[in-house]
């Protein structure tokens, strides 16, 4: 199926994404549990109206996993479909330029909290099942998963996954959680970072204090926080922790030389984000460092007063949330023991420190032989005109990595977002255009995949 053949669908497509991006499943916030909810019951509704079967909300401790399938002819191959319908909380509200659950097309791109991430292109996925009921064709036996805890660490998934596997048997896993490097250059996820998440608290006296009667006896944790944030970096970028680069995966110069020839221009990397200037580990491009490098970094920090005008407090506690990002062959939990080991020994006395592991999760590979890569490699150049270029993401998705060793099979990442898109930030997007297109390359995926 052309592209051109789905166009004619586009306003009724983008009025049932419109729907489904309406409803704010925030799986990190206990406040938004119904709302996760009743995602899960909208994808369990559409499954039923695309007549799938063995449709199923199976609860966990957290949030829904919805599980689906279509076909069961033993004599095609199965593929499983990955992604999930949760979505990052859409703060600061003031920075988006439209509501972020009301979803608006402007300039080609659609407007709202996961349009890109990911429940636009799980809605690819949905569409491409729809196409294919109604054309009667079906080249594979379809199973689908979509989780409601990805942007919280996909927290049961490892578990169903491990106590599922007859159930999620298939012959290749696909993901469409990625992106890609432009419109007009299509890419093929090959490598994804991992993840650790804590939030630390450093608790310095017991109260709020007066800053004028306490102020320069009594340290502020606020400032013991901010230095011990600092010394998480030297000078050259490099992190600080002791033994953290013992198992980081080193690469060659020819695979170094390889990987910096995609198509990338720093000037424009630059001026779209309105720096001057980048930085980071020495002795890296930036390609390299967000693919294949380690790297730290501070996602929120907050202690004191922070409201409307002045307030002379010396805060009883500072906080920070920190996270990391893990390549081959770094293990999250080691590295996470790691990063408290050290915040614990930066703690001046003065300060009592607690450290709360919040999420994290195994990096992932591809491999770019198999009948699954040969597939996807396929798929874009048909639809997209141009052979896709493979490349290492600095993202995290845990599961790619317990899913392919679970079920042994290959997991293929066939994503359809940009770089540009702002995913987990104000105003994200996903072009419109790639929603037939991305339909179009999930359905020629699947003959590609039949035919091999």
């Amino acid at each position: 199926m052309h592209e051109s053949d789905l166009t004619p669908h586009l306003p009724r497509f983008l009025q049932e994404l419109t729907e489904f991006l309406a409803i704010p499943s925030i799986s990190a916030d206990p406040a938004f549990k119904g709302d996760v909810r009743r995602a899960a019951d909208w994808l369990v509704k559409h499954f039923k109206d695309l007549g799938a079967s063995d449709i199923t909300l199976h609860e966990t401790p957290g949030h829904p996993i919805v599980t689906a399938r279509v076909g069961n002819d033993p004599s095609k191959p199965t593929v499983l479909v990955y992604g999930h319908y949760d979505v990052q909380p859409p703060d600061p509200i003031e920075l988006w330029q439209t509501p972020p659950f009301t979803a608006t097309v402007r300039d080609g791109k659609l407007y709202a909290r996961g349009a890109c991430d990911d429940k636009g292109q799980v809605f690819i996925h949905l569409k491409a099942l729809e196409m294919l009921r109604k054309g009667g064709d079906l080249p594979c036996n379809l199973k689908f998963l979509i989780e409601g805890e990805e942007e919280c660490g996909s927290t049961h998934l490892e578990e169903f996954v491990l106590k599922n596997k007859e159930l999620l048997k298939c012959d290749a896993v696909v993901v469409s959680d990625t992106s890609m490097i432009a419109t007009d250059i299509p890419s093929l996820t090959v490598g994804l970072r991992g993840l650790c998440y804590i939030e630390v608290t450093l608790t310095g006296p017991n109260r709020d204090l007066h800053s004028g009667q306490y102020g320069g006896a009594v340290e502020n944790p606020v400032r013991a926080l901010a230095r011990m944030i600092t010394q998480l970096h030297d000078e050259q970028g490099r992190i600080t922790i002791p033994g953290f680069y013992d198992t980081v995966r080193v690469y060659d110069a020819a695979t170094r030389k390889a990987m910096n020839a995609i198509p990338y221009d720093e000037e424009s990397y630059k001026k779209e984000l309105d720096l001057k200037a980048l930085k980071g580990e020495e002795g890296y491009t930036t390609i390299e460092r967000v693919g294949i490098r380690p790297c730290l970094d501070v996602n929120g920090i907050w202690g004191g007063y922070t409201g409307e005008g002045a307030k002379t407090v010396l805060p009883s506690k500072a906080h920070a949330k920190i996270s990391m990002r893990l390549v081959p062959d770094q293990d999250y939990k080691i590295a996470t023991k790691q990063l408290m080991d050290h915040l614990q020994s930066l703690t001046p006395p003065t300060m009592r420190i607690e450290m709360r592991d919040l999420h994290g999760g195994p990096w992932g590979l591809t491999p770019m032989q198999g009948r699954a890569f040969h597939a996807a490699q396929q798929a874009f150049e048909h639809v997209w005109n141009k052979a896709p270029v493979p490349v290492f993401d600095g993202g995290s998705i845990p599961i790619v990595s317990v899913m392919g060793k679970a079920l042994g099979v290959d997991v293929v990442l066939l994503g359809f977002g940009l770089h540009s898109d702002a995913i987990h930030s104000p105003n994200e997007h996903f072009t419109v255009s790639h929603i037939p297109k991305g339909i179009a390359t999930v359905l020629e995926f699947y003959k590609q995949f039949a035919a091999a």
